[in-house]
C-alpha cells in the first residue's frame, strides 16, 4: 500500500531546499561585486534584484518549515532532485534581464545548462555581453559541475546522516573521507587549488598569444571554469575557436581530463598513492574506449584531405574527440563541421559515429562530468568476461571477478545490476531525446548527436541548439540535461513521491 507524505514529510523538504536556495542567493553576490567592478550598473541592479527574490524565498522557506528532524533517504532524494529546478528558475532570472535571451524559457535553458555543466546556450549576442551576466553563467557551471548541494553541504549543513544521503542524491556515492562535511570540502579545495593553476597557465598563453591583461585574466578564469567542471560555456561566441592559440588547447585539454578524473582519485594521488593511476579500472577503461573511439574517428577520415597533418588532425578532430569524451564541449570547428565534415564527408559517418559513442561513455563517476561513466562501462565488460569464461570452465569452477576502483572489489550481482540499470536509462534516454529531434525535422545524425550531448551533459552542438529551434526541443533538452546530470535515482524517488500524493492512502 502506497501512503500519502505527511506534513512533517513536506516540512522537512521544504527546510532544507530553502537552506540550499539561500546558499544560490549569497553566491550571486559575485557577479554583483563583479558589475561594481566593471561599472555594469544596469546588471549591478538586476542582480541585486535577483539576490532579494532568492534570498527571500529560501528564508521564508526555512522559516515556515523549521525543523530539527534529519532527512530521510526519500527526503534527501527529492530535495537533491528539486533543487537543480529551483536554481535553474532562479539563476535564469538575472540572465533574462540581461536582454540577451528571447524568452524566459531560453534563460532557463542556459541556466540548466550551467549547472548541469553541458554547455550548450541559447545566448544572443555573447561577445558583447556584460562581464558580471557573462560571468554568472561560468559560476553557474562551478557550482553544478561541484555540485549545487556539495556547497550547501560546505558551508550550511551539519554532517549528519541526511547530509551524505542528500549528496547521493546528487549522483555521489563515494564518501572520500569519513564525514561527508570533510569530503564536500575537500571537492572544493581541489577544485579552487586547480583554479589558481589553471587560471595562471591560461592566462599566460592567453598573454603570449596576444590578448590584453585584463582581457586574458577574466577569459582564462571563465574558460577554467568550464574545463575544469567538464562544461563547455565560453566567453566569446566561437568557443575556444576564438583563440587560435595552440598551447590554449593543450592546456584546457588537460583540464577537461583533469576534471572527468573521480574525485576519490584525486584524493589518492594528492595523498601520495600515484599507483592507483595505473591500476583503477575507470583510468583503464578510459584508454582502451579512448582508443576505440578514436579509431572508429580516424577510419572514418581515411583518404579524406579535410585535416592533412598531424597538428591539423590533434586541433580539429582530436580536440573534440577528447572534449567529448571527458563531457565538456569544448569544441575548435564551428558546429555545422560536425554535420559537413564528420558526417558525410567522412566514411560513412563514423566520424559522427565516433565521437557521439565518446560522448555516450562519459568520464568518471563521483566527478564533474556526465554520462553512463567509465567504471559503468568497465564493470559491464569485466561481468561479460566473467559470464563466458563461465560457458568455457567445467560447472564445478568457482570464478571470483575482481575490480580495482581505489580499492580492490570483488564484483557482485548488485554492481552489475546497478550498473545495467543506469545504462539502460541513459539509452533510453538519449532514444527519447532522438526521436523527439527527428520529428522536429531532423536527420537521424543530428538528432541523436545533439541528444547524446543534452542527455550526456557534453554540449557539443551540430547546429541544432540555437533561439529558433522548437520550443518542445527546448524543453525535451532540459529535461534530458537535468536527468542526465542526476543519473535518474532521485528523479525517480520524486517521481515516487508524486504518484504517492496524487495516489496514496493517509
Amino acid at each position: 500500500m502506497i501512503l500519502k507524505p505527511t506534513g512533517e514529510d513536506y516540512k522537512i523538504i521544504g527546510y532544507y531546499l530553502g537552506k540550499i536556495i539561500v546558499s544560490l542567493g549569497i553566491l550571486m553576490l559575485i557577479p554583483f561585486a563583479l558589475a561594481f567592478v566593471y561599472s555594469e550598473f544596469k546588471p549591478a541592479i538586476d542582480f541585486l534584484l535577483s539576490i532579494s527574490l532568492t534570498l527571500s524565498i529560501g528564508s521564508i522557506l526555512i522559516v515556515i518549515n523549521y525543523t530539527k528532524k534529519d532527512l530521510a533517504t526519500m527526503h534527501a532524494m527529492v530535495v537533491a532532485s528539486i533543487s537543480w529546478l529551483a536554481a535553474m528558475f532562479i539563476s535564469a532570472i538575472p540572465l533574462y534581464f540581461s536582454g540577451h535571451y528571447g524568452s524566459y524559457l531560453d534563460a532557463c535553458f542556459e541556466a540548466m545548462s550551467g549547472y548541469a555543466t553541458p554547455g550548450l546556450t541559447l545566448v544572443n549576442d555573447l561577445d558583447h555581453m556584460a562581464y558580471s551576466y557573462n560571468f554568472w553563467r561560468h559560476l553557474t557551471m562551478f557550482i553544478g559541475g561541484q555540485g549545487i548541494v556539495v556547497i550547501a553541504l560546505t558551508f550550511l549543513f551539519r554532517g549528519t546522516a541526511g547530509a551524505f544521503k542528500m549528496y547521493i542524491g546528487e549522483a555521489r556515492d563515494e564518501k572520500i573521507l569519513p564525514n561527508v562535511i570533510e569530503t564536500a570540502r575537500f571537492i572544493w579545495l581541489v577544485s579552487l587549488v586547480y583554479l589558481v593553476l589553471g587560471s595562471t597557465a591560461l592566462s599566460i598563453s592567453g598573454v603570449l598569444g596576444g590578448l590584453k591583461i585584463p582581457k586574458a585574466i577574466f577569459d582564462s578564469v571563465c574558460i577554467f571554469i568550464a574545463a575544469w567542471d567538464t562544461g563547455g560555456f565560453a566567453p566569446q561566441s566561437q568557443n575556444i575557436l576564438f583563440y587560435h592559440n595552440f598551447p590554449f588547447e593543450i592546456i584546457t585539454v588537460s583540464l577537461m581530463v583533469l576534471g572527468a578524473v573521480n574525485f576519490a582519485l584525486h584524493y589518492a594521488v594528492w595523498t601520495g598513492n600515484r599507483r592507483e593511476l595505473y591500476r583503477n579500472i575507470e583510468i583503464m577503461t578510459f584508454f582502451i574506449t579512448m582508443a576505440v573511439t578514436l579509431t572508429i574517428t580516424i577510419w572514418g577520415f581515411v583518404g579524406k584531405d579535410i585535416y592533412i597533418n598531424s597538428i591539423s588532425f590533434f586541433r580539429k578532430t582530436f580536440y573534440q574527440l577528447i572534449s567529448g569524451h571527458t563531457g565538456t564541449g569544448y569544441a575548435t570547428i564551428y558546429s555545422r563541421q560536425f554535420v559537413n565534415e564528420w558526417g558525410p564527408l567522412s566514411m560513412l559517418g563514423l566520424g559522427m559515429l565516433g565521437i557521439t559513442l565518446a560522448m555516450a561513455i562519459g568520464g568518471s563517476v563521483c566527478s564533474t562530468t556526465g554520462a553512463i561513466k567509465l567504471l559503468r562501462i568497465g564493470v559491464m565488460y569485466k561481468a561479460l568476461r566473467q559470464d563466458i569464461k563461465k560457458l568455457v570452465l567445467p560447472e564445478t569452477a568457482v570464478l571470483v571477478q575482481k575490480i580495482h576502483h581505489i580499492k580492490d572489489l570483488i564484483l557482485e550481482d548488485r554492481h552489475v545490476r546497478a550498473s545495467a540499470i543506469i545504462l539502460i536509462s541513459y539509452i533510453t534516454l538519449y532514444l527519447i531525446g532522438t526521436i523527439v529531434g527527428m520529428l522536429c525535422g531532423y536527420s537521424l545524425t543530428e538528432a541523436s548527436f545533439e541528444s547524446v550531448s543534452a542527455a550526456a551533459n557534453v554540449g557539443l552542438s551540430c547546429g541544432i541548439t540555437s533561439p529558433a529551434m522548437p520550443e518542445i526541443l527546448k524543453i525535451v533538452y532540459i529535461l534530458q540535461m537535468w536527468a542526465g546530470r542526476l543519473e535518474f535515482i532521485s528523479i525517480f524517488v520524486l517521481g515516487g513521491m508524486v504518484l504517492a500524493a496524487l495516489k496514496g492512502k493517509k
